[in-house]
């Protein structure tokens, strides 16, 4: 089913953005904006009506959930390198919909505790109920990514992990669960760029961490173990998204239309109501 306010877009953003045989990471201009050929300003407007849109059909999902009339969750899961913009999808996307309805989880450095289990261990604890928009803020990526480059695990761990990962979201979709996969993918250049403003701007320097510098000068091992992750578990029934992200204007209005794709191909409806309405009106009025 397709989104209704999606007429500015020049061809499906799905379609346009995703991973699929023969990708390769090195050959997307992040400075590119792929089915959109409008203005900056233009999409402040296009994103405010698909705020509107994606605000409905995620009230029409929770409420249909509610009511026991499905079981279906989206789940967005969000990996970039430092500075890409998660943050600003989360307020500028996510945020336009009733906070009820979503679970935000952001995986930090795994505990002591979560490192006795299995690495998806603490990634199943925060799978989205039933009629909920869950948001991972980094995810179980970072085991294959993180885990490759920094090698805290060895190859072949690393190899049995994109299995897991495989059969584990295969299992997520089963049970109802859209996946939108999300890389947000900037340049080595507008990172840089973006590491500056936060030095030079007093607001931002609790934004920054000198850690950043020190996983920007292994960008090209980033790349690689990226290119890797897409190859291994880019499947059909959860497929990876790349969305260029140096205009964070364009990568919000991309991640919008992945999730309003989502939602209108689960088409949640109203519940019926479970009692006599015109005897309850009547009722009503006559208090």
């Amino acid at each position: 089913m397709a989104s209704k306010r999606q007429k500015h877009w020049t061809g499906d953003v799905a379609t346009l953005l995703r991973v699929g045989p023969g990708f390769r990471l090195d050959r997307v201009d992040a400075e590119e904006t792929p089915g959109y050929r409008r203005r900056k300003k233009d999409s402040i407007d296009n994103l405010v009506a698909g705020a509107d849109e994606l605000s409905d059909l995620q009230e029409r999902l929770y409420a249909a959930s509610r009511a026991q009339a499905t079981d279906a969750a989206v789940l967005l899961v969000l990996q970039a390198m430092d500075t890409a913009g998660k943050g600003g999808i989360i307020r500028h996307v996510v945020g336009s919909v009733d906070p009820q309805g979503v679970d935000l989880a952001a995986f930090k450095k795994p505990t002591d505790k979560e490192l006795a289990h299995d690495f998806l261990w603490r990634i199943r604890a925060r799978v989205p109920d039933p009629g909920v928009i869950g948001v991972f803020d980094r995810s179980h990526y970072e085991d294959v990514l993180i885990g490759r480059v920094r090698e805290l695990a060895p190859p072949d761990e690393i190899e049995r992990r994109y299995g897991a990962i495989n059969a584990f979201e295969s299992e997520l979709v089963g049970r109802g669960i859209r996946l939108v996969k999300v890389m947000l993918h900037i340049s080595a250049q507008e990172q840089r760029d973006r590491l500056v403003e936060r030095l030079d701007r007093p607001d931002k320097h609790w934004k920054f961490n000198p850690g950043d510098i020190d996983e920007r000068m292994r960008w090209s091992a980033y790349m690689d173990a990226y290119q890797t992750v897409f190859e291994r578990t880019s499947t059909d029934a959860a497929p990876w998204y790349v969305v260029p992200a140096n205009r964070k204007w364009y990568a919000r209005l991309a991640v919008q239309a992945l999730l309003l794709g989502a939602l209108a191909d689960i088409d949640p409806q109203w519940p019926a109501a479970t009692f006599d309405v015109p005897a309850e009106r009547a009722r009503l009025l006559a208090t």
